[in-house]
């Protein structure tokens, strides 16, 4: 008889379910251990959640900065010449329940493709035994949330627990009036005056979908411009956006504390200057979910960060553990956490691994206009990183973007001198998460900008930009 190998994934989000379908789909015996419902926080109170929330802002935003130029006529409730009114509203605790909806309804759909594959999934929280067993084989111990514990024995152990939101001591979320990103699909009304702390991708998403909804949004950004970590063209092009359309953005301005005063909130400057609103929503980055596991007593190495240490194959120091997702710190992307999974389950079973090329990695923050990027970027070209040409193209120039009142964004590309071969790109328009799958193709591949540029394109697309630029980079060399 044929040796089954036991897999015990702790944590039920992209990592972990993902890797439960590939290592059924390999003939192991599957138990996942997880706490809040299958697909893990990003399901349930952040990308999903965020993204469909950004679906409705992305709408009122397309509609208010275009149909004066698309000649749409509004014959119903127009407010007179004379007076800021918007001509459309939204009914936020509609929003929302559709958004807490949609998690719930994805959540359902993972747990019942998990099962139809055989996976076994229990409620509950794990924590892995400090002791080896027969052959390096682990025991993970659960605490169902019935109240009941098991000791399960596994080959193969995955952490795939994920992150929190941070917490700032003198900044406590009371999910009233000060806010986490997971607290805010309970709001019922739209906040009058919103304050967000952190620029960052979250921050960002956030102040730019609740203000396309109609608040006043203040971005407290301790950095000299939003999106510190994304490429600085691209940075621009949004700030420029936000603060064109009403935005307080305060650069250099790092929040010290966060004090509710009845139906206000004040923030208080590290200068000591302060900024009243009517909520506030933290968004100062997130802490790995790792303690309470048993890890450091099992030998498993955790960086400064509280993060596990992890190679490119997902192990860590522990033989027959391996961990991804958020509480890895390598991307905080659910396609790279997915991804980590697979390779960890790959390897574990003894079937062919690519190990995880982050190089290959594109993502995309959703704000309006969107920004995608993959491979190298413009930081690698200047710290001299990597030796590129680039170009620059913007997307005014394009003529389905004319056609549909599009002014904002450019594509830019990264190629190899001498080769041509595409290394690296960064799209800057509505729907960029889609635009940038050609040069993920480009970028995984090696294609040279002639490939790319010789490809067809619809006329008129937006699509025809990134032909369009790669044409700009065609060298006789």
């Amino acid at each position: 008889m044929a040796t089954v190998t036991r897999i015990v994934i702790i944590g039920g989000g992209p990592g972990g379910y993902e890797a439960a379908l590939v290592a059924a789909q390999l003939g192991a015996e599957v138990t996942v251990v997880d706490r809040d419902g299958l697909g893990g926080s990003a399901v349930l109170t952040d990308c999903v959640p965020s993204k469909t929330l950004i679906a409705t802002a992305e709408v009122m935003t397309t509609f208010d900065t275009s149909y004066e130029e698309l000649g749409i006529l509004v014959a119903d409730d127009t407010p007179p010449e004379h007076q800021s009114a918007r001509v459309v509203g939204v009914d936020l605790g509609k929003v929302n329940r559709r958004v807490k909806a949609l998690a719930v309804a994805q959540s359902k759909d993972i747990l019942a493709s998990v099962t139809r594959a055989g996976v076994t999934v229990l409620q509950g929280s794990g924590r892995l035994d400090p002791a080896s067993g027969h052959c390096g084989s682990r025991t993970v111990h659960v605490e169902m949330t019935d109240g009941d514990t098991r000791s399960l024995h596994a080959d193969t152990v995955l952490l795939s627990t994920g992150a929190h939101p941070r917490e700032l001591p003198d900044a406590m979320p009371d999910g009233e009036r000060i806010l986490t990103w997971t607290q805010v699909y309970d709001l019922e009304t739209l906040p009058e005056e919103l304050i967000v702390v952190g620029s960052g991708v979250t921050g960002a998403e956030f102040a730019g979908a609740y203000q396309a909804l109609g608040s006043k949004v203040t971005l407290v950004s301790s950095r000299d411009r939003v999106l510190p970590g994304e490429d600085p063209d691209a940075a621009a092009v949004l700030e420029d956006v936000f603060r064109r359309r009403g935005m307080r953005v305060m650069s250099r301005s790092r929040a010290a504390s966060v004090t509710r005063k009845g139906e206000r909130v004040e923030v208080t400057l590290t200068d000591g200057s302060t900024v009243s609103g009517s909520h506030c929503l933290m968004a100062v980055g997130s802490i790995p979910n790792t303690d309470g596991m048993g890890l450091e007593e099992a030998g498993v190495v955790l960086k400064d960060s509280g993060h596990i240490k992890t190679d490119r194959v997902s192990r860590t120091s522990v033989p027959a553990v391996y961990a991804a997702g958020d509480c890895t710190g390598v991307l905080p992307l659910a396609s790279v956490a997915a991804m980590q999974g697979r390779i960890a389950m790959y390897h574990a079973l003894g079937d062919a691994v690519q190990p995880l090329d982050l190089k290959t990695v594109s993502s995309n923050v959703f704000t309006d206009p969107e920004i995608a990027t993959v491979g190298y970027t413009q930081a690698d070209l200047d710290n001299g990183r990597i030796d590129a040409r680039v170009v620059k193209l913007p997307l005014s120039r394009n003529p389905r973007a004319k056609m549909q009142g599009i002014r904002d964004g450019f594509v830019k590309l990264f190629c190899r001198p001498g080769t041509g071969i595409v290394v690296g790109g960064v799209v800057v328009a509505p729907r960029a998460s889609e635009l940038i799958h050609p040069l993920s193709l480009a970028v995984d591949n090696h294609l040279t900008v002639e490939q790319v540029a010789q490809a067809f394109t619809v006329y008129p697309s937006l699509s025809g930009s990134l032909a369009e630029v790669a044409r700009l980079l065609h060298t006789r060399e």
